[in-house]
């Protein structure tokens, strides 16, 4: 994983993006478990905005759920906690014993997952830590007060705390009570497009930007950035897919859907801009084949791909939202467990694993795809794929081989020009949610996939699959 820094000049007929600088965003494991390496973040970020010299605006996204705990100074407790450590085991049953399973469900629509904040904070529950906190920020509001010296909390990612009520916008107070969890450690929320400060002196100072520079609030989770640019054309029906290290995949919606079938069908309801709802399943995405390069001494992809598309199509199979994929550490291995255990020819060369992994990715868009429409009563026609796994053709191809339907693939960098256009839009420079869309499909490289092939082999190896999610209550 990395951390990304870029400019991106917008206008009403333009929309660039430029990377100014990356650097490496590595968690750390020490003796009390697996933390994020936040103050190496930061340290990147004012890097970042050294070489990316004078700018407009300055907006923070990242990813979701982890947060940092402060002192009544302000002083970071501790160094996160990051969400693939263990404390949250066994957790659940905890929770659903307070407030069962199909209840939290209906207040706040979120999928269940055991490192969703909620859990996290109930794990902490008789911490040192946690006793001595006196405000909790998500990593990029952690970010955000660090350049500004002011505390929010951005609903885009609090939604996915599942501790707020996606019909309200507001905290599921009851919810939180129940469960002993102070909401007064989140300062107030705020919504994308709101001014959340501007850079501190001494940031400028060591940035060598001229001030004031204005921070705005973005939609700080990255996949509600990413859905922001989504490039739809007006009145497209159409699904999306959100490709990196997860696969977030569903549909743009008007209102949650929190029935019992979206509970057991394990689809959350996260918020996304201008209130609308992100509903979607995680897919455990291309860390499966992130986790295979790393124990293969990260070959180059392009020369693997190629020979992944030679291998038999769907010829092994494998959950890819199976938990036991959610650690790091000895992918190849597990994935070839997983095949035996289910009778099928166990992948043995990496380009047999990397098919496998594609086949097994492309299942799961296919049936995360069909599962959304069902649920949502809400059919489309064309499936957008954006994010970093807009680049890989093979797994763009097969996913519309899948599904049966169309795939549209880029931007690849939707999460960073959706940042980019919430503040383009804050500074009056674009549109509304419709022209910020209609400007990514003029201005950025897309590529058509239509699907090929008999479904009839995908029919069969879905059957092999166990890509049915099932929830304990």
């Amino acid at each position: 994983m990395v951390g990304r820094v870029g400019t991106g000049p917008a206008g009403a007929e333009s929309l660039d993006l430029l990377e100014v600088h990356r650097f490496p965003n590595r968690p750390v494991r020490l003796a009390e478990g697996l933390r994020w390496d936040v103050l190496g973040l930061y340290a990147g970020v004012i890097d970042g905005l050294r070489a990316a010299g004078p700018v407009d605006s300055v907006g923070i996204d990242s990813w979701a759920v982890d947060h940092g705990l402060l002192d009544a100074d302000g002083a970071l407790l501790g160094n996160p906690v990051h969400y693939r450590d263990g404390r949250t085991e066994g957790v659940a049953e905890k929770v659903w014993a307070r407030v069962p399973a199909a209840e939290l469900y209906a207040v706040t629509g979120i999928q269940y997952a055991p490192f969703n904040t909620l859990y996290q904070l109930v794990a902490a529950q008789g911490t040192a830590g946690l006793a001595a906190a006196r405000r909790l920020l998500l990593i990029p509001d952690l970010i955000t007060y660090w350049l500004t010296g002011r505390q929010g909390t951005e609903l885009t990612n609090a939604s996915t705390t599942q501790l707020i009520d996606p019909r309200t916008g507001d905290w599921a107070r009851d919810v939180a009570a129940r469960l002993g969890i102070d909401l007064s450690l989140f300062p107030p929320l705020r919504r994308p497009g709101d001014p959340a400060g501007t850079l501190l002196p001494h940031v400028r100072e060591e940035t060598g930007l001229p001030g004031p520079v204005p921070v705005t609030t973005v939609a700080s989770h990255d996949t509600a950035s990413a859905v922001a640019a989504v490039p739809a054309t007006g009145g497209e029906r159409f699904a999306y897919i959100c490709t990196g290290t997860w696969s977030l995949v569903g549909l743009e919606l008007d209102a949650p859907v929190l029935t019992e079938a979206s509970r057991t069908a394990n689809f959350t309801n996260e918020l996304g801009l201008d209130g609308t709802v992100r509903y979607l399943r995680n897919i455990m995405g291309l860390w499966l084949l992130q986790e295979c390069l790393r124990e293969w001494g990260s070959p180059e992809l392009a020369p693997l791909l190629r020979d992944a598309a030679g291998r038999p199509p769907q010829r092994s199979v494998v959950d890819a939202g199976d938990p036991g994929f959610l650690a790091p550490g000895w992918m190849p291995r597990r994935i070839a467990d997983a095949c035996r255990a289910t009778g099928q020819p166990v992948p043995s060369t990496p380009a047999e694993v990397t098919r496998c992994i594609l086949d097994s990715l492309a299942l799961a868009h296919r049936r995360a795809v069909e599962d959304a429409q069902r649920l949502a009563d809400h059919p489309v026609d064309v499936v957008h794929v954006v994010g970093g796994g807009a680049r890989n053709a093979l797994l763009c191809q097969l996913t519309a081989d899948a599904c049966g339907l169309p795939v549209i693939a880029g931007p690849a960098e939707a999460a960073a020009l959706g940042n980019v256009l919430v503040q383009a839009r804050a500074g009056g420079l674009v549109g509304d949610r419709p022209a910020m869309r209609r400007l990514l499909a003029r201005t950025q490289p897309l590529t058509r996939y239509e699907p090929t092939g008999d479904r009839t082999a995908w029919d069969a190896a879905a059957r092999r699959t166990l890509d049915r999610p099932t929830i304990t209550s």
